[in-house]
């Protein structure tokens, strides 16, 4: 079974996930988890997502709960089962899930496939780049449009690629954290507000909101505090700054790490997207002090690994706050 929630092996087990990840992302060779929830997902949407509306909403809610419950047990099962035949292969499992749901190194590669195009002005390859990470129209971006959805994903990915994994995996090992990319994976999937998914993705866009709320605003935190090592950040009201713009995104959640991000870089995030031909107007985050330009998109990434090792060393206090009062 998992590890104890909250305990120095289970510190020592995300330390080893993060090196994991770090060193090899996700193989491609590799069967990962979240490829068999989405086929799950597939598989019973295809099936559930008809009848009225009513019917639909009600069978989302099904969803939901049968997804997280059923990776959340299969995890504990799957950690048990090889706990039972020897301890250190239970370890060795969690190890490697735990590694499976973070993607440090795979929103950097993703960031920096579209910085090295776009900074040899190669505006076909980085559309093709940024298409493959953002979910708007990507063909008449030019170099300001390209960088902003890219330094947005890089912030908005911070949370759910990275923190969010790790606070939830600080509470409940492997299987809270992968039942959290399980809830991340259905809101990725069904939890759109098109005609086909309005009602039937309602519950699991809902949870995704849940999941990310203490996360978010803890990882735009630890985002100002990594600020104060890196050179040229803009700290200075990037707090009060953020607190305002935040709850302007349509998103609960994903103004946050925007917002300081915004503030930290001195640019403007949000405004005008293009989704399938229609228009989506996003309220600004930041302050235009410099034009968005391709090097943003490495300062983005140089703030996303300070973010997210100021937020394990948040968490890692909390750890031994933890054990000093237990």
């Amino acid at each position: 079974m998992s590890v104890e929630p909250l305990s120095p092996m289970l510190l020592g087990l995300l330390c080893g996930a993060i090196l994991l990840d770090l060193v090899f992302g996700d193989p491609r060779w590799l069967p990962h988890p979240v490829v068999a929830m989405g086929r799950l997902i597939d598989a019973l949407e295809r099936r559930w997502n008809q009848g009225s509306s009513l019917a639909r909403r009600l069978k989302g809610f099904v969803l939901a709960g049968s997804v997280v419950v059923i990776v959340f047990a299969s995890t504990w099962a799957t950690l048990a089962v090889l706990a039972w035949l020897h301890p250190w292969l239970g370890l060795a499992g969690e190890l490697l899930l735990l590694a499976t749901a973070l993607a440090i190194k795979g929103l950097r590669e993703a960031a920096l496939a579209v910085a090295t195009p776009l900074a040899r002005g190669d505006l076909v390859k980085a559309h093709r780049s940024v298409a493959m990470i953002v979910g708007r129209d990507t063909e008449a971006l030019d170099e300001a449009g390209i960088t902003r959805a890219t330094v947005e994903t890089v912030a908005e990915n911070s949370v759910d690629g990275i923190t969010a994994p790790l606070f939830w995996a600080l509470l409940g090992g492997a299987p809270l954290a992968l039942a959290y990319k399980a809830v991340n994976t259905l809101d990725s999937m069904v939890g759109y507000r098109s005609e086909r998914y309005a009602d039937f993705g309602y519950a699991s866009a809902r949870l995704d909101d849940l999941a990310n709320w203490v996360p978010a605003r803890l990882t735009a935190l630890a985002m100002w505090l990594a600020a104060l090592s890196i050179p040229g950040a803009r700290r200075r009201g990037a707090l009060a700054g953020t607190w305002r713009d935040a709850p302007g995104h349509p998103s609960p959640n994903a103004g946050w790490p925007e917002a300081m991000m915004a503030y930290l870089l001195g640019v403007q995030l949000g405004g005008i997207n293009h989704y399938g031909g229609r228009i989506s107007e996003r309220a600004p985050m930041g302050k235009p002090r410099e034009p968005l330009r391709v090097a943003h998109i490495g300062r983005a990434v140089r703030h996303m690994h300070g973010t997210w090792i100021v937020f394990f060393l948040l968490m890692a206090g909390l750890v031994v706050a933890w054990g000093a009062g237990a």
